[in-house]
Parts: C-alpha cells; sequence; structure tokens
C-alpha cells in the first residue's frame, strides 16, 4: 500500500479557502505557506520512503 503524506505550513493562522477553480487553496488572512509531499510504500516486512532528494538522492 502506498500513503501520500503531505505536510502544510502557514506563517499565519489555519484557516483555508478554496479558490472557484476547486484546486487552489490559499490561507484566509493571505499568509505565505509551504506544503511538501513523501510517498510511503508499506509492506507486510516494513516500510521504503519513496520520495527521493534530487539534491542527495536520498529520502
Amino acid at each position: 500500500m502506498i500513503f501520500t503524506v503531505e505536510p502544510m505550513i502557514n506563517q499565519g493562522k489555519r484557516h483555508l479557502r478554496i479558490l472557484n477553480d476547486g484546486w487552489t487553496v490559499v490561507t484566509k488572512d493571505r499568509s505565505l505557506s509551504a506544503q511538501w509531499e513523501h510517498e510511503v510504500l508499506v509492506t507486510e516486512t516494513g516500510y521504503e520512503i519513496l520520495t527521493v532528494s534530487p539534491a542527495t538522492g536520498k529520502p
């Protein structure tokens, strides 16, 4: 099974608004945000982080 973990950090408050395109999300107070994504493969014997950093070649 593969899970995608997508943490988001907001500089301001946590309240969000979805724009009319149905995809774009912005903070209601217009503060800056950052989002990152990791893909994790979970098996019967353990797990593996599939996301690889272009800079280091490691998760």
